[in-house]
C-alpha cells in the first residue's frame, strides 16, 4: 500500500463513493484517477504513440504534466520501474530527461539504471535535444553522466551500441567529447567519427568487423547482425548468425531467417525450435506473452511447422506461472471496435500487429487455461456467446476470441447479464480499454459499471473486481477501493497481481505502492 503522506494535496484526489467526476476519451462518464495513479499507469503501459483515443502529443503532454506535479523522488522511482520492471523505452527516457531539469542528484542516481544499453542512451539524448522537456542541450551534469556511460562500456559493448541513429553513437561522442584512457579507446572513437586512426590500435572486435566487411574473412564475427548486413551475406553466413542468435533476436527474425534459407538445414531448424521453446531462455530474455503472440501473428505461413509449434510451446511456458484462483471467476474481455487498434499505438514504420483485443483475448485465455471452471463473457454493446475449451492451447483460444464481431462499448453489459442471472461469484476480471460510452449518464452519477457492480456485491459481499486497462488513460470505470483494483498495462506480473488481490494481499493503490517502495 502506498505511503500517501508522501504526496501533496495536489497529488491526491478525493471523491464521493459513486458519483463520477470526469468524461473519458469516448465521451462517457468516468472517474478521474489521482495524479499518482495516473502516472503509475503511464509507466506501466504508456507508449507515447497514437492510440485509438489519444494522440502521441496528448499523451506526451499529460505525462509531462504528471511528472512535474509528482515529487521528484516518485518520478525517479517511476522511471526506474518503467525500465526495470515494465521493460519500456520511451517513457523512462522521458522521465529521466525531466529529472535532468528538476533534480540533478536524483538524475545521476538513476541514470545508469535507465540508460542500460545504447538504445536507451540514444532515446534519452534524442528527447533532451528535441526540447520536449524544456531544454535542447545536455548540460554539464547529463554530459558527465554520458561520459561515464561511455567510459564504463567495453570496446565490444560500444561497437554493439553503434547500431542505430537519430542520434547515432558517433553523434553522442561528438556532443560530449569523452577523453579516451587507452590507445584502443582513442582509435575506436576516431573510427566511429570517421577520422584518421591507427588501425593496429583498434580493438580486436573492430578489426574483425573491418576484415569481414572487406571480405578478408568469411565467418561473420560475433556481433549484432545489423552491423553485418551492411554487405551481402550468403546462406551459410546467415546460418552462422542464426545458430548463435540469442532468444529475442531469434523471435524477431524468424521470417528473415526463412528468406535466407536458414531453415533448409534440418539440424539447425530443430536447434532454433528448441531455443524458442526453452523455459530457461524465455525467462532469461524477460519475454512477455504478447511478444510471443506478436511473433506468432507475424510468422510467415511457410515457416517450418516445428518452429510455429515452438512459438505455441513458448507461450505455454511464458504463462506457466499463471495462478489458479479460488472461487468462481468471471472473465470479461472487451471486443468492441476501439479494441482493434494497435496495443502500443500507431507509429510510422513501427506499428505493432498486436491489437488491444489480442491482449484481452490472451489474458482471458491464459486465466481460462489455469482456472478451467471460469466463465467467459466477451462483450461490446452486448454479451457474445463464445465456447472455448480450457484444454486448448492459449494461442488457439486467443485467436478465437479476437475473431469475434465488434460493436460499440458498454462495459456495464456483462455485469448486467450476471445480475439478471442472479449469478454468484468471487472475482470478476475486465480486460478493456475502459472507454465505455453507451451507458453514459453524465457527471455526478455512478457509471453503469459501478451501478451493476454494487448490485453484484449486494449478493456477493466478498466479491472483488479487477479492471485491466490495456492502454493508458487518466480515467477509469470503477474507482480504486478495497474491493476494486485497476491495473494499467499488461506484463507477466499481471497474473500474480490479480491472484494476490483476490487473496486479499493488495491494496487498490498497488502500482503507486510498488513504485514508491523502489530503492534508489
Amino acid at each position: 500500500m502506498a505511503n500517501v503522506d508522501l504526496f501533496s494535496n495536489l497529488f491526491k484526489r478525493k471523491r464521493p463513493a459513486l458519483a463520477t467526476d470526469a468524461v473519458n476519451a469516448a465521451g462517457g462518464a468516468a472517474y478521474q484517477r489521482s495524479d499518482a495513479q495516473a502516472l503509475a499507469q503511464y509507466v506501466a503501459t504508456g507508449c507515447l504513440s497514437n492510440t485509438f483515443y489519444a494522440s502521441a502529443k496528448d499523451q506526451l503532454a499529460e505525462l509531462q504534466r504528471l511528472a512535474l506535479l509528482a515529487p521528484a523522488p516518485f518520478v525517479a522511482r517511476a522511471a526506474v520501474y518503467a525500465r526495470e520492471q515494465g521493460f519500456m523505452k520511451d517513457t523512462p527516457a522521458l522521465l529521466l530527461a525531466v529529472l535532468a531539469s528538476r533534480d540533478g542528484a536524483l538524475f545521476e542516481a538513476v541514470f545508469h539504471r535507465i540508460c542500460d544499453n545504447g538504445k536507451m542512451l540514444r532515446n534519452f539524448v534524442q528527447i533532451v535535444r528535441s526540447g520536449a522537456t524544456g531544454r535542447r542541450s545536455l548540460g554539464s551534469r547529463p554530459k558527465r553522466a554520458v561520459q561515464r556511460w561511455l567510459k564504463n562500456r567495453s570496446d565490444a559493448q560500444l561497437l554493439a551500441a553503434s547500431v542505430g541513429d537519430s542520434p547515432s553513437l558517433a553523434d553522442i561522442v561528438k556532443m560530449v567529447h569523452p577523453l579516451p584512457d587507452t590507445p584502443a579507446r582513442r582509435a575506436l572513437y576516431a573510427w566511429l567519427l570517421g577520422r584518421d586512426h591507427a588501425t593496429d590500435e583498434l580493438p580486436a572486435a573492430v578489426r574483425e568487423f573491418e576484415d569481414f566487411k572487406a571480405g578478408r574473412t568469411r565467418t561473420p564475427p560475433d556481433l549484432p547482425f545489423q552491423l553485418l548486413t551492411a554487405r551481402p551475406l550468403d546462406k551459410h553466413q546467415w546460418r552462422t548468425i542464426a545458430e548463435r542468435a540469442p532468444w529475442q533476436m531469434t523471435r524477431m527474425n524468424l521470417n528473415t531467417f526463412l528468406r535466407h534459407e536458414v531453415f533448409d538445414d534440418p539440424k539447425l531448424t530443430r536447434k532454433i525450435a528448441q531455443r524458442l521453446a526453452s523455459p530457461e531462455q524465455i525467462q532469461r530474455a524477460r519475454a512477455f506473452p504478447y511478444q510471443l503472440l506478436m511473433a506468432y501473428k507475424q510468422a510467415d505461413p511457410k515457416l517450418p511447422r516445428i518452429v510455429r509449434e515452438a512459438l505455441q510451446d513458448a507461450m505455454e511456458a511464458a504463462i506457466a506461472n499463471v495462478p489458479a484462483i479460488d472461487g468462481k471467476v468471471y472473465l470479461l474481455p472487451d471486443v468492441s471496435g476501439s479494441m482493434h487498434s494497435p496495443v502500443t499505438g500507431r507509429r510510422k514504420g513501427a506499428t505493432t500487429q498486436v491489437r488491444c483485443i489480442d491482449v484481452a483475448a490472451l489474458v482471458a485465455a491464459a486465466f481460462l487455461r489455469r482456472n478451467r471452471d471460469a466463465e467467459l463473457l466477451p462483450f461490446h454493446d452486448r454479451v457474445l456467446r463464445c465456447e472455448l475449451k480450457a484444454a486448448e492451447g492459449v494461442m488457439k483460444n486467443a485467436a478465437t476470441l479476437a475473431g469475434l464481431p465488434s460493436g460499440g462499448t458498454d462495459c456495464s453489459v456483462p455485469l448486467r447479464t450476471l445480475n439478471e442471472r442472479r449469478a454468484r461469484g468471487d472475482l470478476v476480471i475486465f480486460i478493456s480499454d475502459n472507454e465505455s460510452w453507451i451507458d453514459a449518464k453524465g457527471r455526478g452519477r455512478a457509471t453503469g459499471v459501478m451501478r451493476e457492480w454494487e448490485a453484484f456485491r449486494a449478493r456477493n459481499p466478498r466479491a472483488k473486481l479487477v479492471c485491466i486497462d490495456v492502454q493508458p488513460s487518466a480515467t477509469v470505470q470503477a474507482p480504486d477501493r478495497p474491493d476494486i483494483l485497476n491495473v494499467g498495462g499488461f506484463s507477466d506480473a499481471v497474473f500474480e497481481l490479480v491472484a494476490a488481490f483476490a487473496r486479499g494481499g493488495l491494496g487498490p493503490d498497488h502500482w503507486v505502492g510498488v513504485i514508491d517502495a523502489l530503492a534508489l
